[in-house]
C-alpha cells in the first residue's frame, strides 16, 4: 500500500522542506556555500519544498517540473515566495530552446532530488546540464541506487504485498510485469513502475556518466538509511559502513540513498 505522503500533498511538501533544510543543504555546503544571491535551479521540483530552504538563505530559485498538478500545488504552497519575485515555479522542459536561451550559463547550482532515476537518456541529460551552469557551477544529486531493496519504487504500488516486498523489481521485465498484473495493480501503477525499471541507475553507472561528461565529483555520501526515512518510517539517517561501501556493485544492494555534488570543469 502506498505511503501516506504519496497522497497527502501538504505532508509531502513539509517533508521536502525539512529534509532539504537538515540534510540536502548542509551536504551541498561542504563544497558550495549557500549565500544570498546564489542562483539555484531544481529540475523535477514537484511541490517545491526542496527549494524553500534555499529561498530562506536569499537565493534566487527556479523550479521546473513536467507534472502540471504538482506545479499547481507548488504555486499554492509557495505563494508568498513566488510573489517576492525570487522564486519562479513553472511547467517547463529544460531542453526547450526558450528556456536554454534564457538560462544558458546562469545557475550556480542545479538540484535533482529523487529525479535522475526517472530520466530517460541519462547519458545525454547529465552532459546537457553543463549548458545551464556557470563556470565551476555544481549539481547536486540525491537518488536511490537501482539495486537497493526498493530501488524500483515499488512503494508506489497500490496493493499491500507488491508495495512491501524488496528486490523483486530486479526480476526480468516480463516476470515483473506478470507479478504486478497478477497482483491486481492498475495500468497506471504498472506503467509507472515499468518506467522506473527502464531508467534506474546504479552508483557505478552514475559515476561513469559524470566522469565521461567531464565533471569532477567533489563530494559524495552513501546512506544505509536514507535521510528521508526519518520522516517516512521514523528511522534515523545512517551513513553506509565504510567497508561495505568500498565493495563495487555489491554496495548498491544495501545503499538506500546516494548524495553527490559534481562540478563543471
Amino acid at each position: 500500500m502506498a505511503l501516506e505522503h504519496h497522497s497527502n500533498h501538504q505532508m509531502r511538501f513539509d517533508q521536502q522542506v525539512e529534509n532539504a533544510r537538515n540534510y540536502v543543504l548542509p551536504f551541498i555546503e561542504t563544497s558550495l556555500p549557500i549565500v544570498k544571491g546564489i542562483k539555484v535551479l531544481e529540475i523535477g521540483c514537484g511541490e517545491g519544498g526542496v527549494l524553500k530552504p534555499f529561498f530562506e538563505r536569499g537565493c534566487e530559485c527556479v523550479g521546473v517540473d513536467l507534472d502540471q498538478p504538482r506545479i499547481d500545488l507548488a504555486q499554492v504552497f509557495l505563494k508568498n515566495e513566488i510573489a517576492s519575485g525570487q522564486m519562479h515555479i513553472m511547467n517547463q522542459n529544460v531542453y526547450d530552446e526558450a528556456f536554454l536561451n534564457k538560462y544558458s550559463g546562469y545557475f550556480d547550482l542545479i538540484v535533482l532530488k529523487d529525479v535522475i532515476e526517472h530520466i530517460h537518456g541519462q547519458e545525454d541529460f547529465i552532459p546537457f546540464m553543463k549548458k545551464l551552469l556557470k563556470e565551476k557551477g555544481q549539481i547536486f544529486f540525491g537518488f536511490p541506487p537501482w539495486y537497493m531493496p526498493f530501488g524500483g519504487h515499488q512503494q508506489i504500488a497500490k496493493k499491500k504485498w507488491t508495495s512491501k516486498i524488496p528486490y523483486y523489481h530486479l526480476l526480468p521485465m516480463g516476470v515483473y510485469k506478470w507479478i504486478l498484473k497478477t497482483a491486481g495493480e492498475g495500468q497506471h501503477a504498472i506503467d509507472s513502475l515499468v518506467d522506473v525499471k527502464q531508467t534506474g541507475i546504479s552508483i557505478e553507472r552514475f559515476e561513469r556518466i559524470c566522469k565521461q561528461a567531464g565533471y569532477t565529483i567533489v563530494n559524495k555520501q552513501w546512506f544505509l538509511f536514507n535521510p528521508i526515512y526519518k520522516y517516512k518510517f521514523g528511522l534515523e539517517p545512517r551513513k553506509q559502513f565504510w567497508l561495505f561501501g568500498a565493495i563495487p556493485f555489491v554496495r548498491n544492494f544495501l545503499t538506500t540513498c546516494a548524495y553527490y555534488t559534481i562540478q563543471k570543469d
